[in-house]
């Protein structure tokens, strides 16, 4: 079962990080094959990759304390000094969320004929991607991919609450339990 646990986790971090590494690569490479695209051009791309690469370096930074920590100490619980980082990262994400959109409006009256839209469209399909990674991390579960939460979401029909917002709800609910000094 440890064994198992340890793969696990590090499948998540390892994933996410090849992820920062791969779209890095994929964005290369449809820049000097589709140079139409202007997708370099675009200060609503650039906006939105760096936020999802941030956001995938925080689930594998994560991930990667989670995996440590288990085969270090042998226990899943994220140290409180790592969740007080989450919850500020969440607000800062926020934050960062909104400049995408402020982007997008100014391409969009600083691009003159011929419109990239294809350059638009991919910006918009990475910012969207970006939204779902963020939600996925920090409040509800999206994604699926091993028989144990197959098997949840079939059983209860709801999907899971992310791990981060596990842990943030942990310690929020611990503080309460302490006594007022």
């Amino acid at each position: 079962m440890k064994r198992h646990m340890e793969n696990r986790l590090k499948y998540l971090y390892s994933g996410e990080l090849i992820a920062v590494i791969c779209f890095v690569i994929l964005s290369l490479l449809i820049n000097h094959n589709y140079p139409d695209l202007k997708l370099y051009s675009l200060f609503s791309f650039w906006t939105a990759f760096l936020l999802l690469e941030f956001l995938l370096l925080q689930g594998s930074m994560y991930w990667y304390i989670k995996f440590k920590r288990f085969r270090n100490e042998k226990t899943f619980i994220t140290p409180t000094y790592v969740v007080h980082k989450l919850i500020k990262l969440r607000e800062v994400n926020v934050l960062l969320i909104a400049i995408p959109l402020l982007a997008f409006i100014y391409d969009f009256f600083r691009l003159h004929s011929p419109f990239p839209i294809g350059g638009l469209f991919i910006a918009l399909f990475i910012y969207v991607f970006a939204i779902l990674e963020y939600i996925n991390y920090f409040y509800i579960q999206l994604s699926y991919d091993n028989i144990s939460d197959l098997r949840y979401l079939k059983q209860r029909k709801v999907l899971k609450q992310a791990s981060i917002q596990r842990d943030i709800n942990r310690l929020l609910h611990n503080k309460e339990k302490e006594p007022l000094k």
